[in-house]
């Protein structure tokens, strides 16, 4: 619903082909460098889960955005609608967690605007931030790269950052820490491009998670994406947590991973140089692109069977990111 909200009212509106493409980003060209641009919205609620708080979450969420468009991010902006009443030292802890998100990820911030609405209005704050990058140097990425045979590959765990703002949000007293995997994958994603492996494409698996994501590819490189479950890592507390409350975990949001699409042939060869890194420890081959049905999604299931993960009608996780 929010795809066709989005290309009914807004792609109709502006038009171009770089806002048609529904991409984590747009290029533009500069002085002859290509600039990446993309702006995110987080209006997640709680304000602070375990793991995260909507400062950091804004900060990584827009980096993340740049690099797996293939770009170097360089600078950030960012807007903050307050609610009328919002105490103080809230938004300062906000505001500490984006500084330390921002100097850690060495992507400064150097613009904002500030609003505040009567009370009831934004329910505590609500943040919107603007990324620019740089294209990394010789990177190619993009739906009409790839093709029948190349494997899907994810960077870690699924599900956790949804699970964990749930949790979070509707006070679930469960023994086990599940926490969101909210972090910076641009460090990750530039190993994975300067491996020399053939990348073809990468997304980060936030709203909708690795189904909506994958429900993307197959319709915009008009293939299958076909997913075997067994392959899939996810931590066995989360998946209980979601059994429990009778979610399915390949639809609710990471906000730390990177789906990637690259050559059969270089496959393993890539997983490995992601298993090098911390982020990337549990990095694995799930899947691979086949020619037909096309537009399709479809798991093999741990006992044999066979589904498919459709493209949801709507959101079952609202408010995560």
């Amino acid at each position: 619903m929010s795809r066709d909200l989005i290309e009914q009212v807004f792609v109709s509106a502006f038009g171009g082909p770089a806002l048609a493409a529904l991409d984590d980003g747009a290029w533009v060209k500069a002085s002859d460098q290509d600039f990446c641009i993309t702006t995110d919205a987080f209006v997640v609620k709680p304000l602070f889960f375990p793991g995260g708080d909507i400062g950091t979450l804004a900060v990584c969420g827009t980096v993340n955005d740049l690099a797996v468009m293939g770009a170097r991010p360089i600078a950030l902006s960012c807007s903050f609608v307050l609610e009328e009443g919002l105490k103080l030292a809230v938004l300062e802890k906000i505001a500490a967690s984006m500084a330390a998100a921002s100097k850690s990820v060495g992507v400064p911030i150097v613009a904002g605007d500030t609003k505040v609405v009567e009370k009831g209005a934004a329910d505590g704050v609500f943040i919107t931030t603007t990324g620019i990058g740089l294209r990394i140097a010789d990177v190619d990425l993009g739906l009409e790269r790839i093709a029948p045979g190349d494997k899907v590959i994810i960077t870690g765990t699924i599900a956790d950052h949804g699970t964990a703002v749930l949790l979070a949000r509707e006070g679930f007293q469960i023994s086990s820490q599940i926490a969101s995997d909210c972090a910076p994958i641009h460090s990750l994603v530039e190993k994975a491009l300067a491996s020399g492996a053939g990348v073809k494409f990468m997304r980060d698996p936030t709203r909708g998670g690795l189904a909506t994501v994958l429900n993307e590819v197959a319709s915009g490189c008009r293939m299958c994406i076909s997913i075997e479950e067994a392959r899939v890592p996810i931590r066995n507390d989360v998946s209980a947590a979601l059994e429990l409350l009778g979610l399915d975990p390949f639809y609710v949001a990471s906000e730390g991973r990177c789906v990637i699409i690259a050559a059969a042939s270089d496959a393993d060869r890539l997983v490995a140089t992601l298993r090098q890194d911390d982020q990337g420890r549990q990095s694995a081959v799930i899947g691979r692109v086949e020619k037909s049905p096309a537009t399709m999604v479809s798991l093999e299931s741990s006992v044999g069977g066979r589904r498919i993960l459709p493209m949801l009608a709507a959101d079952q996780l609202p408010r995560i990111c």
